[in-house]
């Protein structure tokens, strides 16, 4: 067995600590290349990934680099550099601790490449940039282990790609080197571990003790959830006598402006004047410290939140986690759990809020999920080539490079295992030359192979335009909002294309205040205080999630059962009407239904497969109905349906379903479409084709996407099968229209299509007419009017008996 140092030691003893087994057996494995830990919330697992370190190091360590620690946020860096110190100090160790991130001056950072600490704590963005400057080989040769932190949200991500491409790069500069792997939710743990390690070395897996269950239950609210909608109003007064019962309160949100309009609520409820704030991505950096520095004092009662505080950090005393709206995902529902009782052993505390009737039913089967610890989780394909496009790029600044190595060593990496060489060259190429339409224009010649077989940048200089590109991350494109008058507060920022939607006076929510826009002024947006007016809300580009495959097929089962007693009555008599009126969608099977409706034809698609999918399915089974002689005229989707309209009944549906025909669609409606400039915009700013930062300026997104748009439309015309335009439709089909999902729900079902011909509206149907942009509601009156239109709607369904909530 191996001891801890004799200071550490000390330490633990002083404060009457043992160490928690799955921490002494980090310790015992410390020599493995790769290790995994698999612990929950609160269990101490970083602290387990750095003993291995601190013991190692001791008490007077040599200089140089021994660990690097990688996180996804640079908020966790800052909160474990702070957390380490303490035993450090108290140990009365002489280890030198820094971070590196975004928010490091350059100062600093120039002296941590000729000095580097004993601990560096980053972020993949920032390890990308070190390994592409020349004096790499120097800054990382002691380089003993490396830390990935939360590796479950890095392996979701084209920033976990770029991190293991990076790390194949140490390795190839530190062949000594240990990995080290760090999670809390993991649904397929094998599959985590062969991301982490060196392909193709094991990697061991260490499972601590999972600790008691969640406590977790659906909110009791007196008032029913409305039939749609996302705001969850009607539960307002419920969660502020929750925060009132504890101490600490997490309110967690899918999208920012849910949040927004939430805080926005609840604040007016706030009767008492409980502290209570607001954190999200889109504040400003200095308003979302100022929130976190009042969490870790135990100021605020509760925090309304998004994604942002979803991982690792310890803020303060959290005892309870509300999560608004349905999770989408049980394994992110497990980890916004986590956030409260963040202590070993303590069971976390948390209820569920659906937004409307049918995320009860979507809650009921998370909260199951979760119980039954059946996390879920999307296989990831092979590793995105634009991200291999930049790494190629990246090593090329750090100097020249043999092809032959270079392929080998990504090939190592996990994801790239499978990379062919002839895919390695096709990007080699066209990092060196662009592709053949673009070959013949200096700006996209940037490598060159040498007479004795290396390649190196054809101008050196060029190598600082590289590096300012480095990244995955996408950012919608913003602007600054802050107050109007010189020196006014900076509030966030806020889409461009929403800026571009404001007429001064125009009124909207930002940080849970109301402002009234102003103007535009030097690229910055100017507002002042409005807090008299209803606000037009602002719609915060947010992750916009999608039910998983998971979870959608165990609510399929639930709705086999003969009756629901885990549900509410209100949901459990809407879908026992359904079933008397129509019938339950079932697995294996694909409901639709058609019926009139106000003097238009309906037709209901019972998918199943997530919003994005159900979107794409909407737009191709329109093509596919104008291509037939029907009369489509709209649609709206869901996760769970989508609901066209048009002229002319389709009484036989199947053929619309026909696959080749939908992947014909499909290709033909991209070619030409807003979704695969978007995707190809993207693609190429990864793969370094176009740049959004140049020297002391960065394009704005009108700038940006106009030089994209003649890059796609070019590349379309004279070079359709370019590098780049194949990356965009693969991603098109993964991301954004989730096209996969669709085959693979066509593929189940097959030719086992129920349909249905009916009188009226169906209560399964009836929420979908009340999406945004099926029932133009406006103005002071919108919520009654959307009251008055979904009793109408549950009338003619048959759902009369049933309360309506107007939240």
């Amino acid at each position: 067995m191996t001891t801890l140092s004799t200071p550490l030691q000390r330490w633990f003893d002083t404060r009457g600590w043992q160490i928690h087994p799955h921490q002494q057996a980090m310790l015992d494995r410390a020599s493995a290349p790769s290790l995994l830990l698999i612990a929950p919330t609160g269990g101490g697992k970083t602290m387990a990934g750095f003993l291995p370190t601190l013991t190692e190091l001791g008490s007077a360590p040599e200089p140089g680099l021994h660990t690097l620690y990688v996180s996804p946020l640079k908020a966790l860096a800052a909160d474990i550099r702070r957390n380490l110190r303490t035993p450090v100090d108290e140990a009365g160790m002489a280890i030198r601790i820094e971070d590196r991130t975004g928010d490091t001056s350059a100062t600093q950072k120039k002296r941590q490449r000729a000095d580097p600490p004993h601990i560096l704590l980053t972020t993949p963005e920032s390890l990308a940039l070190l390994t592409s400057y020349e004096d790499a080989p120097r800054m990382f040769a002691g380089l003993q282990r490396v830390i990935v932190d939360e590796i479950h949200a890095l392996a979701e991500s084209k920033r976990g790609d770029q991190l293991m491409l990076a790390l194949a790069r140490l390795q190839t500069l530190c062949p000594e080197m240990r990995r080290v792997g760090l999670s809390a939710t993991v649904e397929d743990p094998q599959a985590i571990a062969r991301f982490l390690a060196r392909h193709p070395d094991p990697c061991e897996i260490i499972l601590a003790d999972p600790g008691p269950d969640p406590d977790i239950a659906m909110l009791t609210t007196d008032a029913p959830p409305p039939w749609s909608g996302g705001g969850a109003a009607y539960a307002i007064p419920a969660v502020l006598e929750e925060v009132r019962k504890h101490r600490t309160t997490l309110i967690f949100h899918n999208t920012r402006a849910q949040a927004e309009i939430f805080f926005h609520n609840l604040w007016l409820a706030n009767d008492e004047g409980l502290p209570i704030g607001i954190h999200h991505g889109s504040l400003d950096r200095a308003q979302r410290e100022k929130v976190e520095a009042a969490m870790v004092r135990g100021n605020l009662r509760a925090i309304v939140c998004t994604g942002s505080l979803d991982l690792g950090i310890d803020w303060g005393d959290v005892d309870l986690v509300i999560q608004v709206g349905a999770p989408k995902n049980v394994k992110r529902l497990v980890q916004r759990i986590g956030r409260a009782n963040h202590r070993y052993n303590a069971p976390s505390k948390a209820l569920l809020v659906p937004a409307n009737r049918f995320e009860v039913v979507e809650c009921v089967a998370a909260l199951e999920a979760a119980k039954e610890h059946d996390l879920d989780g999307e296989t990831r394909g092979p590793g995105p080539r634009d991200v291999l496009c930049q790494h190629i790029l990246i090593a090329a600044c750090s100097g020249p490079f043999c092809a032959d190595a270079l392929y080998a060593e990504m090939t190592s990496a996990g994801a790239y295992a499978g990379l062919t060489r002839a895919e390695f060259d096709d990007c080699l190429d066209f990092c060196a030359t662009g592709g053949y339409a673009l070959r013949a224009y200096d700006k996209w010649q940037r490598l060159m192979r040498r007479p004795d077989g290396l390649w190196q940048l054809r101008d050196p200089r060029s190598a600082q335009r590289i590096r300012m590109n480095i990244g995955t991350i996408q950012d919608t494109d913003t602007l600054k909002v802050r107050f109007r008058g010189r020196g006014g507060k900076p509030l966030g920022e806020i889409e461009e294309s929403f800026a571009a939607s404001l007429s001064q006076g125009d009124t909207f929510l930002m940080g849970g205040q109301i402002v009234r826009y102003e103007g535009l002024r030097e690229m910055t947006v100017e507002v002042t205080r409005d807090p008299g007016r209803k606000p037009k809300i602002a719609t915060f580009m947010g992750t916009k999630f999608a039910t998983s495959t998971q979870l959608s097929q165990r609510i399929l089962r639930m709705f086999q059962h003969d009756s629901w007693p885990e549900l509410p009555d209100h949901t459990a008599s809407w879908l026992a009407l359904q079933r008397e009126v129509s019938r339950l969608p079932q697995p294996g099977r694909l409901l639709v239904e058609s019926f009139p409706h106000e003097a238009r034809e309906h037709l209901c698609v019972y998918g199943f497969a997530g919003r994005n999918a159900q979107q794409t399915l909407g737009l191709l089974l329109t093509k596919r109905m104008e291509e037939m002689g029907l009369a489509p005229l709209g649609f709206v989707a869901t996760d769970y349906a989508t609901l066209i309209w048009g002229l002319d009944a389709v009484m036989d549906p199947a053929p619309l379903f026909d696959m080749a025909a939908l992947e014909d669609g499909l290709e033909g409606w991209l070619a030409g479409n807003a979704v695969m400039k978007r995707t190809f915009r993207a693609s190429a700013t990864i793969a370094g084709l176009i740049e959004r930062n140049t020297m002391g300026q960065r394009k704005t997104g009108r700038q940006a996407t106009m030089s994209s748009d003649i890059l796609y439309d070019t590349l379309l015309k004279y070079d359709p099968d370019h590098l780049l335009m194949r990356i965009t439709r693969e991603e098109a089909m993964r991301g954004l229209v989730d096209f996969s999902r669709i085959r693979e729900m066509l593929d189940r079902v097959g030719d086992r299509i129920d349909t249905l011909r009916l009188s009226r509206v169906t209560p399964l149907a009836a929420p979908l007419f009340l999406e945004v942009g099926k029932v133009p509601v406006a103005g002071a009156a919108d919520e009654r009017l959307l009251a008055e239109e979904a009793q109408r709607l549950m009338d003619e369904s048959g759902l009369a008996q049933i309360e309506i909530g107007a939240g």
